[in-house]
């Protein structure tokens, strides 16, 4: 039944990677693998109340990243319901393209460390879409963006998925993820923004007409931006700080914040009518946020769940660890990979590979993998839910990045990875 299980997993796993040329929301195979999985292993046992006591065991853990997942996606909409993000964005205003380069990519880099990367793309693409006309421009940046925003992502316990994965299931702590891979993650956007800075030519361009300033909806400031901004961006902060001092999970925290958040939302304009009030509520946010990834995080860690019980991803660890021998070599592998295939269900699989006994938390394997999982996925613009995302936004074609992006993307990957493992050997 191993067997079955194995191959159920795998073609999900090629149908996810596949999804726009099959055209299968991702979704919905991630879904399908985790449900047949678990059915075969049910199925199998022979055992029900064994069988259902392990799947309890895994909902409990997966329901932590599922609800920390919500509460942040709710808090960052409502912050750009009011509009927010333009209290940061709207102060980059320089002309010199290079000058912008570095100022679009820092500003990348520390949002998404709050945020998270796909949301900091998302704000950063609308932003270079006022400020370059100029196609061919824009794609570069929207390309240097999506490296920023993986990078930014890996060093912080909320800035990425995979990180905050790690996070919740106690590899890694705040401040030791933080201390450890933030000149890694700054070296990975560091040397391709450097290179980029001695070979990008041309000029950002300019509008001529008035009519694009109504096209991207110029609209006067809303009313609150400023409080919600301060308060969205605390709340998110405030969550690993919730977790140090009450040893609670983070998605309490995070919940925390979010009710805060609603309480302070209702309060903004009282006597508005409801129509016009529910775009600027938690509950017109809740409206808006990305279901369908909650429900592929719930899929994939079903399926990865349903391996880790039948002790499959064990064997499997044991096989990389006899063929390889070294660990830096297998997740560095394991970070190349991220770039072809999703990162979540890589880094819960290797979640399920290796034990807490084994590599206590903040061990080397457990950071290591945070910034290869976090950053690899930057080499192909499908390697990552932010370059999904920009790809879409922008219409960047597949075989345009690799042939602009990729290398230099892979450039700053190794840099931060050979940094990392330098710092460690000699710290």
């Amino acid at each position: 039944m191993e067997l079955y299980v194995i191959l159920v997993f795998v073609v999900g796993y090629i149908a996810i990677a596949m999804e726009h040329p099959i055209k299968i929301n991702k979704t919905a195979s991630a879904l399908l693998t985790g449900v047949i999985c678990w059915t075969l292993y049910a199925v199998s046992e022979n055992n029900a109340s064994k069988v259902g006591g392990e799947l309890s065991h895994h909902l409990a853990s997966v329901s932590e990243i599922l609800f920390f997942l919500m509460g942040a996606m709710t808090i960052v909409e409502l912050v750009d319901a009011y509009q927010g993000f333009r209290l940061i964005t709207d102060r980059i205003n320089t002309k010199n393209p290079k000058v912008l380069l570095w100022m679009i990519c820092f500003v990348t880099f520390f949002l998404s460390a709050i945020l998270d990367n796909l949301t900091t793309a998302i704000v950063m693409v609308s932003l270079i879409r006022k400020l370059i006309p100029n196609k061919e421009m824009r794609m570069f940046f929207a390309g240097m963006i999506i490296i920023a925003a993986n990078a930014g992502g890996a060093w912080t316990p909320i800035g990425d998925v995979t990180t905050t994965m790690l996070w919740i299931g106690g590899q890694i702590s705040t401040f030791a993820i933080m201390k450890g891979l933030f000149i890694p993650s700054m070296l990975c956007l560091l040397i391709p923004l450097i290179y980029l800075s001695f070979t990008l030519k041309g000029e950002l361009g300019e509008y001529h007409h008035t009519a694009h300033m109504h096209t991207h909806g110029e609209e006067g400031p809303v009313k609150g931006s400023t409080v919600m901004l301060c308060l969205g961006i605390g709340a998110l902060i405030f969550v690993p700080i919730f977790k140090t001092i009450t040893h609670l999970p983070p998605y309490i925290g995070m919940l925390m914040g979010l009710g805060v958040l609603w309480v302070v939302s209702e309060l903004i304009n009282p006597h508005a009518d409801e129509a016009a009030r529910r775009p600027f509520t938690a509950a017109g946010a809740l409206s808006r946020i990305d279901s369908s990834s909650v429900l592929f995080f719930l899929g994939i860690l079903l399926a990865v769940g349903a391996l880790e019980s039948m002790h499959i991803l064990q064997h499997f660890a044991a096989s990389l660890d006899s063929a390889l021998g070294d660990n830096r070599v297998i997740v560095t592998f394991i970070g190349l990979l991220s770039a072809i295939v999703d990162n979540v269900p890589l880094v819960a699989a290797s979640m399920g590979m290796y034990s807490l006994e084994t590599y206590p938390m903040d061990s080397m394997i457990w950071e290591y993998l945070a910034y290869c999982a976090g950053t690899g996925g930057s080499i192909l613009i499908i390697g990552s839910a932010a370059g999904v995302a920009v790809m879409g936004m922008e219409k960047i074609d597949f075989i345009w990045y690799l042939k602009k992006i990729s290398l230099i993307a892979l450039l700053g990957y190794f840099a931060g990875a050979l940094t990392y493992l330098a710092i460690e050997q000699f710290m």
